[in-house]
């Protein structure tokens, strides 16, 4: 990164949460740097986030474009472990690594870890993640410090490592390439966990009439 774009990294909340249009924090910088991206696309970073791009790149203070979400309170990812199957989809989505857990076995969020990105709800095919506010009546930066921004971007630093070459350098797949797999990953998880819940209810013994 030059050194804008590496001091409007350094200004945005690490959250890696996309909703910006590009796929990392550091992209979005790189962007706004090159003037390819507007300073009000960050919904995380809120109304704060929008006035430190632009004393930063010299822009006017513009509103947060709703296109791209709106300012919020800090949620956290939170896990029904009764409903997991273990399909492990969540753990690839996780920008911070902030699930725990292994394959057909149940998964927990560690909530230091979490940005609340909300990436591993869509990827989840029995809808057993959920958010919750954890700042209540606090956005933006309000919700959300330097030191968790600081740590969010370890956490991101560490979840580059052990990413496929392609996904490191910013390389995206074929779709098709990528669609089938996670397709048929999810349809046999869930027929791996229904197959399960009815192994388990035909050995729980039977209540006999009165």
């Amino acid at each position: 990164m030059n050194g804008l774009a590496a001091r409007i990294h350094d200004a945005l909340p690490q959250t890696q949460c996309t909703r910006c249009g590009y796929p990392d924090c550091e992209g979005y910088a790189q962007a706004v740097a090159s003037a390819e991206a507007e300073i009000n696309q960050c919904p995380p970073g809120g109304a704060e986030g929008v006035e430190r791009l632009a004393r930063l790149t010299g822009r006017a203070v513009q509103a947060l474009d709703p296109a791209f979400g709106t300012e919020g309170p800090r949620r956290l990812a939170v896990i029904d472990e009764a409903w997991c199957i273990g399909c492990t989809l969540c753990l690839d989505a996780c920008p911070t690594d902030a699930i725990l857990g292994i394959n057909k076995r149940m998964h927990t969020v560690i909530d230091a870890h979490c940005t609340g990105c909300e990436l591993c709800i869509p990827v989840c095919p029995v809808d057993c993640i959920s958010l919750e506010d954890a700042t209540p009546g606090r956005t933006g930066w309000q919700a959300w410090s330097p030191a968790q921004a600081a740590h969010a971007r370890a956490r991101y630093a560490l979840h580059g490592q052990h990413r496929p070459s392609d996904a490191r350098q910013g390389k995206k797949r074929p779709e098709a390439e990528v669609a089938a797999p996670s397709a048929e990953a999810r349809k046999r998880s869930v027929v791996e966990a229904a197959l399960a819940r009815a192994r388990a209810a035909a050995q729980r013994p039977s209540t006999p009439k009165p």
